[in-house]
């Protein structure tokens, strides 16, 4: 078992160390958007590009950091009976969510957005506004990426409840 544990701990430490870079990003994109305002109304100015700077900025931001939300419990979760469960209860329900809905849903994101993805690799997207980001592709690239993120940290979610199962920790 201490091959399952190993992995599950470097799956928590990359989802940790990718969340706290991307709550950097955060703070990059609010000065973005200050500065943004500043040049519209303090200089009658604008710019496209950094405006769409901040789409890809807030795309990223919440698109990478799926994995991060759950992994600290921070998702939306309906729990009118979960919180009632007793420890192994609530293990039970991690791990076959994990197994039944969340792992295949990944999974399907993955494979439905793969060739979308790769026609806009393909062709280079680019912005359609004059003076915008030429790289669209780069933005629709976020979508399979979310899906293996969030795949990664529901397999270590799947495997930590499935543990606590097996080991009794609960």
């Amino acid at each position: 078992m201490s091959f399952v544990h190993k992995l599950v701990q470097t799956i928590d430490a990359f989802t940790d160390r990718s969340g706290r870079v991307l709550a950097w990003l955060a703070l990059a994109m609010a000065l973005l958007i200050t500065a943004i305002v500043i040049m519209r109304y303090g200089f009658n100015t604008g710019s496209i590009f950094s405006q769409e700077l901040v789409t890809y900025m807030h795309a990223t931001l919440f698109m990478l950091g799926t994995a991060y939300a759950l992994k600290h419990g921070a998702h939306v979760r309906v729990d009118i009976f979960y919180r009632q469960f007793s420890a192994r209860g609530k293990s039970w329900i991690n791990a076959l969510g994990g197994v039944v809905f969340l792992i295949p849903l990944c999974l399907f994101i993955v494979g439905v957005s793969w060739n979308f993805v790769n026609e806009s690799w393909a062709m280079r997207e680019t912005s359609s506004e004059l003076g915008g980001i030429a790289a669209v592709y780069l933005l629709k690239a976020l979508i399979p990426l979310m899906g293996i993120n969030l795949l990664l940290q529901a397999l270590a979610e799947t495997l930590r409840s499935t543990l606590e199962l097996v080991e009794g920790n609960t």
